[in-house]
């Protein structure tokens, strides 16, 4: 029997796996926050709310609220709470966030990675947010797509900006973690289309994320996995020029079959199983069920992995993620 990290590498590569990959199954170990390797001396700059607790400000000045009854925590943007209120001033605003932390500082934060089994599952490192999510979270989506085309030249500084610091961040990472792979964050879409063209994604986007991955490639890190839980079909090709190896969080108005079809052996995709169709208060087994047997069916055992499309292990109602897990563990005994 393959392990959880042979058998994600035999399906993303059109090989022999023995089973469907279990959603998050090849990235996760019991022993580490969330599953993932979460946090270390830089993000702790800051601080996050919970759940219907009093708003917090993060490491780079954004105020973040998480209201009782919502899945997650968003950025509060107000005309009070917003970083940048004119793209035309942001030197004067934008301070990211230290990034020169002693190795006695990376200590606390070892624990996650030296209790993995790296012949088992791949260390993994969660990262948020991405480039994208970053500019928005400082000025609010509005202003964000509105200054890409009133003011791109200050929206590519401010890129730039952001990229540097996550190149920075990248690198304390491959230092003290030495991860074999890197999840990342970056919505680039709603559940209809991309918040912006190809073109405009092209020029603005993957530029930074060419630096960013190539440097992770560059420093032993094995996987790219990316989390857009959104309509992104039109953007592959720049995933895949970008260097992703897994596409996560596609949800069905993708059309997946399609991708991989188009797309298999350059890129794979994980997910197909849409939060906003099971992850309900009026879930049921029968439900969860159905929704993973069509997508295995419709999508097949290469280049795809069956996965809630949500970005981490687990489920806004709870027990649907685990309802997930079983339905493809059936699946498997049935077509392996």
């Amino acid at each position: 029997m393959l392990t959880k990290r042979e058998n994600l590498l035999e399906t993303i590569r059109g090989g022999n796996p023995d089973r469907f990959v279990n959603q998050y199954e090849a990235f996760i170990c019991t022993d580490a926050i969330y599953g993932m390797i979460m946090g270390d001396p830089i993000n702790a700059q800051g601080k996050r709310p919970m759940p219907g607790g009093e708003p917090q400000v993060d490491a780079w000045g954004v105020t973040f609220a998480w209201p009782e009854g919502v899945p997650g925590a968003f950025p509060v943007h107000d005309e009070k709470h917003k970083v940048i209120k004119d793209i035309k001033k942001w030197r004067d605003v934008v301070q990211a966030p230290k990034t020169d932390f002693p190795a006695e500082a990376w200590e606390p934060f070892l624990a996650q990675a030296k209790n993995i089994d790296r012949n088992e599952v791949f260390a993994t490192v969660f990262v948020a947010p991405g480039v994208f999510e970053q500019c928005h979270h400082l000025m609010g989506i509005d202003d964000c797509l509105m200054n890409f085309y009133e003011e791109p030249e200050e929206m590519h500084a401010l890129i730039e900006y952001i990229t540097e610091f996550k190149l920075k961040h990248a690198a304390e990472i491959v230092k003290y973690f030495k991860p074999d792979c890197i999840f990342h964050h970056d919505d680039w879409g709603s559940s209809l289309n991309s918040f912006m063209s190809p073109a405009m994604f092209e020029e603005f986007i993957v530029p930074a994320y060419k630096k960013i991955y190539g440097f992770y490639r560059e420093n032993g890190v094995e996987l790219i996995v990316h989390h857009s839980d959104s309509y992104a079909a039109n953007l592959v090709p720049y995933m895949i020029e970008m260097g992703i190896d897994i596409w996560q969080g596609c949800i069905s108005n993708n059309n997946v079959p399609e991708l991989i079809k188009k797309y298999g052996g350059q890129i794979s995709f994980m997910g197909d199983i849409d939060n906003s169709l099971i992850d309900r208060e009026d879930w049921t087994e029968e439900s969860v069920a159905a929704a993973v047997r069509a997508s295995v069916e419709r999508c097949g055992k290469h280049y795809f992995i069956p996965c809630i499309t949500q970005g981490g292990p687990g489920s806004v109602y709870p027990g649907v993620y685990e309802a997930i897990s079983r339905e493809i563990e059936k699946l498997n005994k049935e077509k392996f």
